[in-house]
């Protein structure tokens, strides 16, 4: 079961696609900033996960103008990461959990997803400044989408 709110966020760094090529991303770069939604989703290149990406990327000025950096994670390398973004035109930050350390701590490992490993179950939670959850939601199936209207009001009570 993902974290709950309340819980102090676990750090990481993780690789992602930088203009300059491979880079890395510190959650807690954004502590003291701004908030952080961290949407953790299953793979690339899968219907849903495009689905909820390019929505997401359709409504990147709604989360700026909340003061929240959105952050995608997926156990997918940044490689494919970058080219799954090129081809649909994915403009979020993507960070690779090819290791699943990331998952693992948040508690959202999905367990032999079709049969072919373990991916990150698609779960989204909602950062304050400060480090804390304040909102935390894993899907029943990697099939639903969070509730993109419960993670807008979290951030608009920040």
């Amino acid at each position: 079961m993902a974290l709950p709110i309340g819980t102090q966020a676990p750090d990481f760094t993780l690789k992602t696609m930088t203009a300059d090529g491979l880079g890395d991303f510190q959650l807690s770069s954004n502590f003291g900033k701004q908030a952080t939604v961290l949407l953790f989703f299953p793979l690339a290149f899968t219907g849903v996960c495009t689905q909820e990406m390019c929505d997401v990327t359709a409504g990147l000025g709604k989360y700026a103008s909340l003061k929240a950096d959105v952050v995608g994670i997926s156990v997918d390398s940044p490689f494919a990461q970058d080219a799954w973004a090129k081809k649909e035109g994915i403009t979020i930050k993507l960070v690779s959990d090819l290791n699943k350390t990331a998952t693992a701590a948040y508690d959202v490992v999905f367990r032999g997803l079709a049969g072919i490993g373990d991916t990150s179950a698609r779960a989204a939670f909602v950062i304050d400044a400060a480090g804390q959850i304040v909102y935390s939601e894993q899907t029943p199936t990697p099939k639903d989408l969070p509730d993109f209207g419960k993670i807008e009001a979290a951030l608009k009570s920040l």
